[in-house]
């Protein structure tokens, strides 16, 4: 029986086996044909509305960007999909890069004003106090000005258009009426018929009686100089926050978008979801994607060293901070210089404006707030000008008033503008070549692979054999993937801008280049020994050999300051060596068992310390 229905084994054998592989066939032909796996992963990067993948590869599909020869999961509703997605993706990448260098600008640009605006009003009120406590004649009408003053230096740190010489002058034009009716000739106000037109004489005539002497002039130079780096890198902070704002979201040609989504998007088409593109190729898509972006590399390296120079002009030996407090220092030496000379001061006042009554007070009278036993009621002969140098014991006996204030305000300060300017150096090391090396930080990590099997935009490949060009526009001649016609407008013109920003910081400061750098500690030792991060309220000790110094002197700063160069990192970083501070003193009969004398000295050592 089974012989008639299958007369031959082997023959029916070979009909199962053949039936078998058939069907194995079918099944792995229609697994492979299928797109679900394209369909999953346009659903899971949110390309857009999943309708639009075919459930089945097409063969007569009109592709504009993914063209190859054989069926095709994508369609031209993909493709515009592709192209939408990959502007979004390109440009999420770049701000993700770009954001913690944007992130450094501003925040810095926020701390900077902030540390300015502690050190305004940290000298505003050494001010006001030195006004209120020595010349409470005059210092409720002139803590207005003060506070004038220091208005215009704060709109001038945050860039307004405002002049410090001009603030400075103003200040002291304002101050001369009250000195000299409260100082010079207390109580003259009340015997006089025009007060409104002599204070308005005093104050055009200020500068041509002279009455504070030099330290106007000399007051209006140190802010100038000193603030005027404080202004400029504030104004250069924002222009690089313009830069980064206009490269953030740049628009990208269709020649880039289309280079985009053939090196990401393509293989899709193919059902590869999971190969990725070569190195070499990827960087070809992303420099000429890049090209007007990587134009501004020269200029911004030009404007990242400016960055450097500047801080190092404001902070590097404590310049900003030392003119703003020696504020307090300046206006006392110039009342003090008023008060001496005042009866040389109301004899030119009155042959200038002609209102005052009465002969010109002696010293006795002219010189109220100053409590001494020894000053007499002598004065300069008539024929001294106000700018000849004062005597010697005249300053002995005024020194008193001269008394220093601490560098640090509150103890709670240990952040201090040095300290944050090093920190900002440090971080702004790392973004010196950020639009040249733009294009390598897309192209790096799980976005690419350098190994065998790479997607080459045609094709999987072992490796790419494409020449990969350089960055900048004329390099783009000869990039095989994608085609650079013109720059970009919007990035030429920041360019441009930046250029002229960097030429007008460097035309208006045509030193910066030639300020020495900080110095880099590896050791952790100063030229004049080793030293430790110390406060005054650790309950250190100051040690040196300057505190039998009480010659004449002011307060200066030294040398270079030693510290830790932006990027390095030690254990122990040596603090500056702080501005040397030395009392000055009448004569040299003053000694060390006078009361006022080991306050000064004090105050001395509390200053070193204060700059730890």
């Amino acid at each position: 029986m089974s012989r008639g229905v299958c007369p031959r084994v082997d023959s029916c054998g070979s009909i199962w086996i053949w039936s078998a592989i058939i069907f194995a066939v079918v099944v792995i032909d229609a697994d492979a044909y299928s797109c679900h796996e394209v369909r999953t992963a346009f659903q899971l990067r949110q390309v857009g509305p999943l309708h639009r993948v075919p459930e089945t590869p097409g063969t007569d599909v009109d592709l504009l960007v993914c063209k190859h020869q054989g069926p095709s999961c994508c369609t031209r509703k993909m493709e515009e999909s592709y192209q939408f997605a990959v502007k979004k993706e390109t440009q999420h990448n770049i701000h993700s890069y770009s954001y913690e260098l944007e992130h450094l600008l501003s925040g810095h640009s926020d701390a900077f004003q902030d540390m300015f605006q502690y050190l305004l009003s940290f000298s505003q009120g050494h001010l006001s106090s030195l006004l209120e406590g020595t010349y409470s004649s005059l210092s409720r009408h002139a803590l207005p000005h003060v506070n004038q003053l220091f208005s215009s230096l704060s709109l001038y740190l945050r860039g307004a258009n405002v002049s410090v010489e001009a603030s400075v002058h103003d200040f002291f034009n304002n101050l001369f009426p009250l000195v000299y009716t409260r100082l010079i000739n207390p109580g003259i106000d009340g015997s006089m018929t025009t007060a409104s037109e002599m204070g308005d004489c005093l104050r055009m005539t200020r500068q041509d009686v002279n009455p504070f002497g030099p330290h106007p002039a000399v007051m209006a130079q140190a802010l100038a100089g000193a603030l005027g780096a404080g202004r400029q890198l504030g104004l250069a902070l924002d222009e690089g926050l313009e830069v980064m704002n206009a490269t953030e979201y740049v628009s990208l040609s269709k020649e880039c978008v289309k280079g985009l989504v053939k090196m990401v998007y393509c293989s899709h088409c193919r059902g590869l979801t999971l190969i990725k593109p070569c190195v070499g190729y990827c960087l070809n898509v992303m420099r000429g994607c890049l090209a007007s972006v990587s134009e501004l590399d020269q200029p911004w390296r030009r404007y990242t060293s400016l960055l450097e120079q500047l801080t190092h002009a404001m902070a590097g030996h404590h310049s900003l901070e030392l003119a703003l407090l020696g504020v307090r220092g300046y206006v006392n030496e110039a009342l003090l210089y008023a008060q001496l000379h005042g009866p040389l001061i109301t004899a030119t006042v009155d042959k200038v404006c002609g209102l005052s009554t009465g002969e010109p007070t002696g010293m006795q009278t002219t010189n109220p707030e100053v409590t001494t036993s020894t000053v007499t009621s002598s004065s300069p002969p008539p024929s001294a000008a106000p700018s000849q140098p004062l005597p010697e014991q005249w300053l002995g006996q005024l020194a008193h008033l001269r008394s220093s204030f601490p560098l640090k305000p509150s103890k709670n300060n240990k952040h201090n503008l040095r300290t944050l300017s090093r920190e900002f150096l440090m971080y702004l090391q790392r973004y010196r070549s950020f639009f040249a090396a733009l294009p390598e930080m897309l192209c790096e990590g799980e976005n690419v692979v350098d190994d065998s099997t790479c997607w080459s935009g045609d094709d999987v490949v072992e490796s790419y054999t494409g020449r990969v060009v350089g960055n900048g526009l004329h390099a783009q001649r000869q990039n095989p993937e994608v085609k650079v016609r013109t720059p970009n407008p919007t990035l030429a013109e920041v360019k441009e801008r930046l250029e002229r920003f960097n030429q007008e910081t460097q035309e208006r400061f045509p030193k910066l280049g030639q300020l020495e750098p900080w110095d880099e500690l590896g050791s952790g030792e100063t030229e004049e020994g080793s030293a430790t991060d110390c406060d005054d309220e650790d309950g250190c000790q100051a040690s040196g050999d300057g505190q039998g110094q009480t010659s004449h002197t002011e307060v200066s700063s030294v040398g270079k300051p030693i510290g830790r160069q932006p990027g390095g990192r030690s254990q122990h970083e040596n603090p500056p060596k702080p501005p040397s501070v030395r009392v000055i003193a009448g004569s040299p009969s003053v000694s060390l068992g006078r009361p006022w004398s080991l306050a000064l000295l004090f105050a001395a050592l509390f200053l070193q310390l204060t700059l730890f």
